[in-house]
This record gives structure tokens, C-alpha cells and sequence, in this order.
């Protein structure tokens, strides 16, 4: 689709919003225009569905028992199954643009989209969008609903936070930017009280950050901060790089999805007055277990000495990317 409001806009027709047992149609239209000129009714008695309609109860059962043909399948979303609930019981609220009104999470995964476009401004509501697995690498602020409180954008390609904190939505809790392309230490500014106030959750786990120092200079203003996931960068592979972060970040409560217990930070109290014991350095053990496909040494040993037979020599070359 390209943008966020493309793929919506593929999403609510395969919802099917607008057929039945949702929507408008021969199966509830006595019923709707009744609404349109309302009419007294007989104290406790149920209005008579004319032949051929059906009860909003009896519409709902086609959604809700899973043997029915409506049925949604078993990994279905709650927002999915809220919005074919609501097309049955007041289809007029989803006409037009009340369909944008009535969603408050909207998950697109792994559609191809490559724009956060204006559109999105269209959810007044809206406090969860999750973009994860498509193909975005820039997101501007200024098209995010100031109503968000979680903004997951994992697998993506954000290599710049700049337009995203331009105008960030204030209220946000929790920012999902693991599996990007992130690069430290120009990164680091944007990521502070005066841009995030409430952020409570921070994944920044598998991207390319390497600044430890400035990351937690940074990261220490956010005083309602509780959860971070930095795994992935090679920060991570720094020696004391837990302890400091234990340390230096005392309103954590987990790290590395790991909790953080009260021995743990007693353990490493103090370590984030020594910086000096950081070194932009790692040390890295790769074990080899088996090799297949190869000769093996262990046949020459064989050989008897003075042998006339030939001698074969190989070397190979091994290549670690990192």
C-alpha cells in the first residue's frame, strides 16, 4: 500500500464492515429507520422484526460462535472483533469518518508500508499504533495523533530520530524502536525529558548504538522511565555495561527484560561514578564446535614415516562479521 491510510483502507475491507451480518442492509433496515423517526413503543414489550430481519442478538451470535461462516478466525485482534461488533449493533457510527472515531489501537504488521502519511491525523482517538515489520525509515511527528500513548515501530529501518521528535505526542508511554538502524552518538539528544515527558517503556534493542556514556547522560532525564531494552548494540558488549546502567539509571525497574532486584543494585552501587572503567573496547570468544564438509587431520597422523605417498597441504581462511 505505501502509506498507513492505504493499508487501513485494506483493512477495513477485508473487516467487511459493511456486510452482513454488519452493516446496512435488508437484514436490520426496519430497525435503522425507526432510529431516523423515532416511535412510542409499549412499556416492556420487544419490537416485532419484521420477516426476513434479524435481532441485533442473532447477528451478533453469527460473529461471536465459532462455527458460524462470520465467525473471525481464532488469532483475530480485540480491535477487530470491537469494530464488526459495533457495524452490527450502530453500523451508523462506522459511516464515513465516525469509523476513525471509534478506533483506539490500530496494528498494521508487515504490509509493506513505507509512509507514516497525514492521514493518521484522521484518528482523533487513537493511543496504540503499531507499525512493526514494514519498510519505514523516516516518521514525522506532525502526522502522529497528539493522543498516543504507544508508538511500537520494531523492524523497521529508522536510521533518524529528528522529525519524529519534532513534535512528539505528549503523552506517549511507551516507544518501540527495536530493529532499526540507529546509530550512536548523534542519536542520543533526541532522546531526553524535553521530547518524551512521560515515557515509561524505551526499546531500542538491535540497532547500531555505541555511546554508553551519552546514551545514559540522556536517558537519566526521563524520571518516569521503568523499562529499557538496549540488547543488540554493541554497547551491550561493553564489560560493566549492566552494572552501570543498574547504577546510573535508579528508577529502572527492568532492564534487558531482566528485573532489577534491590541485591542486584546493591551489588553495583557505586559504579556509575567510576565512567573510567568503561573502555570502548570488547572482548568477544567465538568457539568453533564442528566443522563439516572438510578433510580431517586426523588421517595424516596415518601416514607412516618415509612414506612415498603424496602429501596434500590446506589452509583455510575464516571470516567473522561483526
Amino acid at each position: 500500500p505505501g502509506s498507513v491510510s492505504a493499508a487501513f483502507q485494506e483493512y477495513l475491507q477485508r473487516l467487511g464492515l459493511q456486510d452482513f451480518p454488519c452493516g446496512l442492509g435488508s437484514w436490520n433496515k426496519s430497525r435503522l429507520n425507526a432510529r431516523g423517526s423515532p416511535r412510542a413503543e409499549p412499556a416492556g414489550l420487544e419490537e416485532a422484526v419484521p420477516p426476513g430481519e434479524e435481532t441485533p442478538e442473532a447477528l451478533l451470535e453469527l460473529l461471536r460462535d465459532r462455527h458460524s461462516p462470520w465467525a473471525p478466525p481464532p488469532d483475530c485482534c480485540p480491535q477487530d472483533r470491537l469494530l464488526r461488533e459495533v457495524a452490527v449493533l450502530a453500523p451508523e457510527l462506522l459511516h464515513g469518518s465516525g469509523v476513525f472515531q471509534a478506533v483506539k489501537s490500530l496494528r498494521i504488521l508487515d504490509k509493506g508500508v513505507e509512509k507514516v502519511d497525514e492521514g493518521l491525523l484522521q484518528f482523533q482517538q487513537l493511543e496504540e499504533l503499531v507499525l512493526s515489520a514494514n519498510h519505514i525509515s523516516r516518521v514525522t511527528s506532525a502526522h502522529l495523533p497528539q493522543t498516543l500513548k504507544v508508538l511500537e515501530l520494531c523492524c523497521n529501518a529508522v536510521g533518524d530520530l529528528q522529525d519524529l521528535c519534532a513534535r512528539p505526542p505528549p503523552e506517549l508511554q511507551h516507544l518501540g524502536l527495536g530493529y532499526n538502524r540507529l546509530c550512536g552518538p548523534s542519536q542520543e539528544k533526541h532522546l531526553t525529558v524535553d521530547f518524551w515527558p512521560n515515557l515509561v517503556s524505551l526499546d531500542l534493542s538491535f540497532n547500531s548504538l555505541t555511546d554508553l556514556l551519552g546514551l545514559v547522560s540522556q536517558l537519566s532525564t526521563l524520571q518516569n522511565l521503568r523499562i529499557l531494552v538496549l540488547q543488540g548494540n554493541p554497547l551491550a558488549l561493553i564489560p560493566t555495561y549492566r552494572g552501570f546502567l543498574v547504577d546510573s539509571l535508579p528508577q529502572l525497574s527492568i532492564l534487558d527484560d531482566i528485573h532489577i532486584w534491590p541485591d542486584e543494585r546493591q551489588q553495583f552501587q557505586g559504579l556509575a561514578r567510576q565512567p573510567e572503567l568503561i573502555r570502548s573496547e570488547a572482548r568477544v570468544v567465538v568457539s568453533i564446535g564442528e566443522m563439516k564438509g572438510l578433510p580431517d587431520p586426523e588421517a595424516f597422523h596415518q601416514l607412516e614415516v618415509g612414506s612415498e605417498g603424496p602429501v596434500i597441504t590446506y589452509s583455510y581462511c575464516v571470516t567473522y562479521k561483526f
